[in-house]
């Protein structure tokens, strides 16, 4: 048996935050139930590929996926479960907004399967959560937050945000030890990245001036050094927990030694797939999402298994073989994200070539500048590479 990631992309949201470059935003309630039936039809006729793989890990997010009804997430777990075999210890995590839930939802919820909720608190300043457009307050974080540990939720990430518009190092540190104060088992801590097309990039001149690069430097060394102290470990490069409660299902993603034996299914508007050899992503319009799956008799094909002419008769598009030279390049740089670092002998398991004739030039640059270190097996990021780490890691690409 072969296992299998799932992801569920739910792409609503009460109303899109000035940094949001993903694919989601506002719609009514009719069109979200379109979109539920719409999607339980692609799980369940995608179905027939996977008899033979296992459910490791399921995420769902979005958008704000806890936007939808308790009772519709329970639908589509109770889809997963009819149609597919799922690992009875299935990490099951569920993106959640603090202003989209109530102890009723949460409860609901906890009764379905969810296991593991992410919270996007980003800040807990409220001049800045206005200025990024969330929709809560730190208070209403706060609420959420112990009414889903009252409910019995024992596996919880907090999503915060550094480098924001006219943010310092103080309000930061603030944000810092009232997230860690709540001892939550993972802690995401992101540097913001002001993405093309999204209002923040075009109405940059109005805002305050972000961070400088130095100042965001200190924000990550602060943000180490304050988490070591409550006993969360740095297992990626902005990720970080308490010894046992990675997230499953990111792991999986970043070490591309396990993803030979472990594949990524993406439902919904967008959702990418990642299956053996192949890849491919599915449309993002909602309207020919909606329109093939509306369509009860439709017969969809599998589009990576045949001639490419057929993709347009489904949701799948840019379906692609990958070559053995891309999916060494996505081993070193999904990798070398992880604290751990990569394995030369899984490299070479892997493509039947090792690492050194394939990298061995840029291995040694790293290594010789400090940014790099070999200890036995193990390639990993030096604490002064991890500050330079797009460079590096695009240097194997």
């Amino acid at each position: 048996m072969h296992s299998i990631g799932v992801y569920i992309h739910i792409p609503f949201c009460v109303q899109k935050c000035v940094y949001c470059d993903f694919l989601s935003g506002p719609a009514t309630r009719q069109r979200q139930q379109e979109y539920m039936q719409a999607l339980l039809r692609e799980i369940v006729w995608e179905s027939k590929y996977y008899t033979q793989y296992v459910i490791k890990t399921i995420f769902i997010g979005g958008g704000t996926p806890s936007i939808l009804e308790a009772e519709e997430i329970a639908e589509i777990l109770n889809c997963l479960r009819a149609h597919y075999q799922m690992d009875a210890k299935a990490e099951i995590t569920l993106e959640m907004n603090p202003g989209t839930v109530d102890r009723n939802k949460l409860l609901k919820l906890k009764n379905s399967g969810i296991n593991r909720l992410s919270i996007g608190l980003q800040s807990a300043d409220n001049a800045e959560l206005q200025m990024l457009g969330r929709i809560h307050t730190y208070e209403d974080f706060l609420w959420a937050y112990h009414q889903a540990r009252e409910v019995g939720f024992i596996n919880i990430n907090i999503d915060l945000m550094s480098a924001l518009p006219g943010q310092h190092m103080d309000s930061w540190i603030r944000t810092l030890n009232k997230a860690v104060a709540l001892q939550p088992e993972h802690i995401s801590a992101y540097s913001l990245i002001i993405e093309d097309g999204t209002p923040l990039y075009e109405n940059r001149d109005a805002w305050d001036p972000v961070p400088d690069e130095e100042e965001d430097r200190q924000m990550y060394q602060q943000t180490k050094q304050i988490l070591a102290e409550y006993g969360y470990y740095r297992y990626e490069i902005s990720n970080y927990a308490k010894v046992g409660y990675e997230c499953k299902h990111n792991c999986i993603y970043w070490q591309r030694g396990v993803w030979h034996t472990t594949d990524f299914v993406g439902f919904g508007l967008g959702a990418s797939s990642t299956v053996g050899n192949w890849r491919w992503k599915n449309t993002e319009s909602i309207k020919r999402y909606l329109l093939v799956f509306q369509k009860h008799n439709a017969k969809l094909y599998d589009s990576r298994l045949t001639d490419n002419s057929s993709v347009g008769q489904s949701v799948k598009e840019e379906v692609v073989r990958l070559l053995d030279v891309e999916q060494m390049e996505e081993f070193m740089f999904l990798g070398l994200r992880m604290m751990e670092g990569v394995s030369k002998q899984e490299f070479m398991a892997s493509f039947a070539e090792s690492m050194d004739k394939r990298y061995g030039a840029a291995l040694q640059k790293w290594i010789q500048l400090g940014m790099m270190v070999q200890s036995g097996d193990i390639v990993k990021l030096t604490e002064q590479g991890i500050d330079v780490s797009n460079t590096i890691l695009s240097s194997f690409v």
